[in-house]
Protein backbone atom coordinates (compact mmCIF):
# COMPACT_ATOMS: atom_id res chain seq x y z
CA UNK A 1 0.00 0.00 0.00
CA UNK A 2 2.93 2.33 0.58
CA UNK A 3 3.54 2.39 -3.20
CA UNK A 4 0.15 4.10 -3.55
CA UNK A 5 0.93 6.96 -1.20
CA UNK A 6 -0.38 5.75 2.16
CA UNK A 7 1.57 6.64 5.30
CA UNK A 8 1.60 3.90 7.93
CA UNK A 9 1.62 5.02 11.58
CA UNK A 10 2.46 2.60 14.38
CA UNK A 11 4.15 2.38 17.77
CA UNK A 12 7.64 1.04 16.93
CA UNK A 13 7.24 -1.89 19.31
CA UNK A 14 8.27 -5.48 18.65
CA UNK A 15 6.22 -7.71 16.40
CA UNK A 16 3.40 -6.28 14.28
CA UNK A 17 4.52 -2.66 14.84
CA UNK A 18 7.98 -3.42 13.46
CA UNK A 19 6.47 -5.26 10.48
CA UNK A 20 4.16 -2.32 9.77
CA UNK A 21 7.06 0.13 9.71
CA UNK A 22 9.17 -2.19 7.57
CA UNK A 23 6.25 -2.44 5.14
CA UNK A 24 6.07 1.34 4.98
CA UNK A 25 9.79 1.48 4.20
CA UNK A 26 9.79 -1.39 1.71
CA UNK A 27 9.70 0.85 -1.38
CA UNK A 28 11.55 4.02 -2.34
CA UNK A 29 8.35 6.05 -2.10
CA UNK A 30 7.12 4.42 1.10
CA UNK A 31 6.63 6.42 4.30
CA UNK A 32 5.83 5.61 7.91
CA UNK A 33 5.51 7.49 11.21
CA UNK A 34 6.65 6.10 14.55
CA UNK A 35 4.88 7.19 17.74
CA UNK A 36 7.00 6.30 20.76
CA UNK A 37 5.99 5.19 24.24
CA UNK A 38 9.18 6.68 25.70
CA UNK A 39 11.33 9.78 25.28
CA UNK A 40 12.52 10.51 21.78
CA UNK A 41 16.22 9.89 22.53
CA UNK A 42 15.60 6.37 23.82
CA UNK A 43 15.68 3.49 21.35
CA UNK A 44 13.29 0.85 22.60
CA UNK A 45 13.41 -1.96 21.75
CA UNK A 46 17.11 -1.84 20.80
CA UNK A 47 16.63 -4.06 17.73
CA UNK A 48 14.57 -1.32 16.08
CA UNK A 49 17.52 1.07 15.91
CA UNK A 50 17.88 0.72 12.12
CA UNK A 51 14.13 1.07 11.53
CA UNK A 52 14.01 4.22 13.65
CA UNK A 53 16.93 5.77 11.79
CA UNK A 54 15.29 5.06 8.43
CA UNK A 55 11.96 6.51 9.57
CA UNK A 56 13.73 9.72 10.60
CA UNK A 57 15.01 10.07 7.02
CA UNK A 58 11.65 9.46 5.38
CA UNK A 59 8.99 10.94 7.66
CA UNK A 60 8.89 11.52 11.45
CA UNK A 61 9.34 10.13 14.94
CA UNK A 62 6.90 11.50 17.56
CA UNK A 63 6.89 11.39 21.34
CA UNK A 64 5.00 13.31 24.02
CA UNK A 65 7.23 12.09 26.85
CA UNK A 66 9.80 14.31 28.52
CA UNK A 67 13.50 13.56 28.34
CA UNK A 68 14.52 11.01 30.91
CA UNK A 69 11.19 9.16 30.88
CA UNK A 70 11.78 5.48 31.53
CA UNK A 71 10.26 3.20 28.84
CA UNK A 72 7.94 1.42 31.28
CA UNK A 73 5.09 -0.80 30.10
CA UNK A 74 2.51 1.59 31.57
CA UNK A 75 3.56 4.24 29.02
CA UNK A 76 3.07 2.29 25.82
CA UNK A 77 -0.75 2.44 25.60
CA UNK A 78 -0.66 6.25 25.97
CA UNK A 79 0.49 7.12 22.40
CA UNK A 80 -2.39 5.08 20.92
CA UNK A 81 -4.65 8.14 20.92
CA UNK A 82 -2.06 10.01 18.81
CA UNK A 83 -1.88 7.15 16.31
CA UNK A 84 -5.67 7.08 16.17
CA UNK A 85 -5.97 10.84 15.82
CA UNK A 86 -3.62 11.05 12.84
CA UNK A 87 -5.13 8.09 10.97
CA UNK A 88 -8.09 7.64 8.64
CA UNK A 89 -8.40 4.06 9.90
CA UNK A 90 -6.76 1.38 12.02
CA UNK A 91 -5.96 -2.20 11.02
CA UNK A 92 -5.75 -4.62 13.96
CA UNK A 93 -3.62 -7.61 12.99
CA UNK A 94 -3.08 -9.14 16.43
CA UNK A 95 -3.99 -8.28 19.98
CA UNK A 96 -5.02 -9.96 23.19
CA UNK A 97 -8.29 -9.09 24.90
CA UNK A 98 -6.89 -6.03 26.73
CA UNK A 99 -4.09 -5.07 24.33
CA UNK A 100 -3.06 -1.61 23.21
CA UNK A 101 -4.28 -2.31 19.68
CA UNK A 102 -7.84 -2.61 21.01
CA UNK A 103 -7.43 0.75 22.75
CA UNK A 104 -6.51 2.29 19.39
CA UNK A 105 -9.48 0.58 17.71
CA UNK A 106 -11.87 1.87 20.40
CA UNK A 107 -10.54 5.40 19.96
CA UNK A 108 -10.96 5.12 16.19
CA UNK A 109 -14.58 4.10 16.66
CA UNK A 110 -15.14 7.11 18.94
CA UNK A 111 -13.50 9.42 16.38
CA UNK A 112 -15.58 7.99 13.53
CA UNK A 113 -12.62 6.37 11.79
CA UNK A 114 -12.62 3.08 9.88
CA UNK A 115 -11.71 -0.06 11.87
CA UNK A 116 -10.40 -3.23 10.23
CA UNK A 117 -9.55 -6.67 11.61
CA UNK A 118 -7.36 -9.45 10.24
CA UNK A 119 -9.02 -12.73 11.31
CA UNK A 120 -6.92 -15.28 13.18
CA UNK A 121 -7.03 -18.70 14.79
CA UNK A 122 -9.77 -18.62 17.43
CA UNK A 123 -7.64 -20.70 19.81
CA UNK A 124 -4.79 -18.16 19.89
CA UNK A 125 -4.97 -15.40 22.54
CA UNK A 126 -3.44 -12.85 20.12
CA UNK A 127 -6.34 -13.42 17.70
CA UNK A 128 -8.91 -12.46 20.31
CA UNK A 129 -8.69 -8.73 19.56
CA UNK A 130 -9.23 -8.69 15.79
CA UNK A 131 -11.78 -11.51 15.90
CA UNK A 132 -13.77 -9.64 18.55
CA UNK A 133 -13.69 -6.43 16.49
CA UNK A 134 -14.92 -8.27 13.40
CA UNK A 135 -17.84 -9.67 15.44
CA UNK A 136 -18.65 -6.10 16.47
CA UNK A 137 -18.75 -4.88 12.87
CA UNK A 138 -15.13 -4.10 11.92
CA UNK A 139 -14.25 -4.76 8.28
CA UNK A 140 -12.67 -8.19 7.76
CA UNK A 141 -9.34 -7.75 5.94
CA UNK A 142 -7.52 -10.40 3.92
CA UNK A 143 -5.89 -8.14 1.28
CA UNK A 144 -4.92 -4.49 0.89
CA UNK A 145 -7.91 -3.78 -1.37
CA UNK A 146 -10.21 -4.48 1.60
CA UNK A 147 -8.74 -1.44 3.33
CA UNK A 148 -8.82 0.87 0.30
CA UNK A 149 -12.45 0.24 -0.62
CA UNK A 150 -13.68 1.52 2.77
CA UNK A 151 -11.93 4.89 2.51
CA UNK A 152 -13.71 8.09 1.44
CA UNK A 153 -14.23 8.40 -2.32
CA UNK A 154 -11.75 11.25 -2.81
CA UNK A 155 -8.98 9.38 -0.97
CA UNK A 156 -9.78 6.16 -2.82
CA UNK A 157 -9.58 7.98 -6.16
CA UNK A 158 -6.07 9.22 -5.33
CA UNK A 159 -4.85 5.79 -4.25
CA UNK A 160 -6.25 3.65 -7.05
CA UNK A 161 -4.91 3.88 -10.62
CA UNK A 162 -7.21 5.18 -13.32
CA UNK A 163 -8.49 2.21 -15.29
CA UNK A 164 -8.98 2.28 -19.03
CA UNK A 165 -12.48 0.83 -18.92
CA UNK A 166 -15.33 3.09 -17.89
CA UNK A 167 -17.34 2.18 -14.80
CA UNK A 168 -20.28 1.04 -16.93
CA UNK A 169 -18.03 -1.21 -19.00
CA UNK A 170 -16.55 -2.81 -15.88
CA UNK A 171 -20.05 -3.42 -14.52
CA UNK A 172 -21.07 -5.17 -17.75
CA UNK A 173 -17.99 -7.40 -17.57
CA UNK A 174 -18.92 -8.38 -14.01
CA UNK A 175 -22.52 -9.18 -14.94
CA UNK A 176 -21.42 -11.57 -17.69
CA UNK A 177 -19.86 -13.81 -15.04
CA UNK A 178 -22.79 -13.81 -12.61
CA UNK A 179 -25.40 -16.52 -12.19
CA UNK A 180 -29.00 -15.41 -12.96
CA UNK A 181 -29.96 -14.95 -9.29
CA UNK A 182 -26.69 -13.14 -8.57
CA UNK A 183 -27.33 -10.80 -11.49
CA UNK A 184 -30.77 -9.97 -10.17
CA UNK A 185 -29.42 -9.01 -6.75
CA UNK A 186 -26.60 -7.06 -8.38
CA UNK A 187 -29.18 -4.94 -10.24
CA UNK A 188 -31.30 -4.45 -7.11
CA UNK A 189 -28.41 -3.06 -5.07
CA UNK A 190 -26.94 0.42 -5.38
CA UNK A 191 -23.56 1.91 -4.49
CA UNK A 192 -24.97 4.79 -2.42
CA UNK A 193 -27.93 3.29 -0.56
CA UNK A 194 -27.89 -0.09 1.20
CA UNK A 195 -30.79 -2.54 1.42
CA UNK A 196 -31.65 -4.84 4.29
CA UNK A 197 -31.39 -8.58 3.78
CA UNK A 198 -35.10 -9.00 4.65
CA UNK A 199 -36.06 -6.89 1.63
CA UNK A 200 -33.79 -8.89 -0.66
CA UNK A 201 -34.81 -12.41 0.38
CA UNK A 202 -38.41 -11.63 -0.52
CA UNK A 203 -37.48 -11.75 -4.20
CA UNK A 204 -40.08 -13.91 -5.99
CA UNK A 205 -38.97 -17.29 -7.27
CA UNK A 206 -36.20 -17.86 -4.71
CA UNK A 207 -36.17 -19.48 -1.29
CA UNK A 208 -34.53 -17.54 1.53
CA UNK A 209 -31.60 -19.99 1.58
CA UNK A 210 -31.05 -19.53 -2.18
CA UNK A 211 -31.17 -15.76 -1.81
CA UNK A 212 -28.68 -15.77 1.07
CA UNK A 213 -26.37 -18.09 -0.86
CA UNK A 214 -26.42 -15.73 -3.86
CA UNK A 215 -25.61 -12.72 -1.68
CA UNK A 216 -22.77 -14.64 -0.04
CA UNK A 217 -21.34 -15.56 -3.47
CA UNK A 218 -21.50 -11.91 -4.53
CA UNK A 219 -19.55 -10.98 -1.40
CA UNK A 220 -16.89 -13.57 -2.20
CA UNK A 221 -16.58 -12.15 -5.72
CA UNK A 222 -15.98 -8.70 -4.26
CA UNK A 223 -18.87 -6.94 -6.03
CA UNK A 224 -21.18 -6.68 -3.00
CA UNK A 225 -20.33 -5.99 0.63
CA UNK A 226 -22.30 -6.45 3.82
CA UNK A 227 -22.57 -3.58 6.30
CA UNK A 228 -23.41 -3.90 10.01
CA UNK A 229 -27.06 -4.77 10.60
CA UNK A 230 -27.25 -7.11 7.57
CA UNK A 231 -27.36 -4.21 5.12
CA UNK A 232 -26.01 -4.88 1.61
CA UNK A 233 -24.34 -2.45 -0.80
CA UNK A 234 -22.92 -2.76 -4.30
CA UNK A 235 -19.16 -2.14 -4.50
CA UNK A 236 -18.12 0.79 -6.68
CA UNK A 237 -16.09 -0.63 -9.57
Amino acid sequence: MDDRGLVIASGLARGVDSCAHQGGLSSLSGATVGVLGCEIDVIYPKENKKILAEIEKRRAILSEFAMGTFPGPQNFPIPNRIISGMSVGVVVVEGAQHSGSLITARLDMEFGREVYGVPGNATQPTSCGPNQLIKQGAKLVTRWEDVIEELPTLIRAELLPVETAASEERALLVEKHLAPAEGTFYHLLGVDESRHVDDLVELPGLTSSEALASLFDLELKGVVRQLPGKQFLKVLL
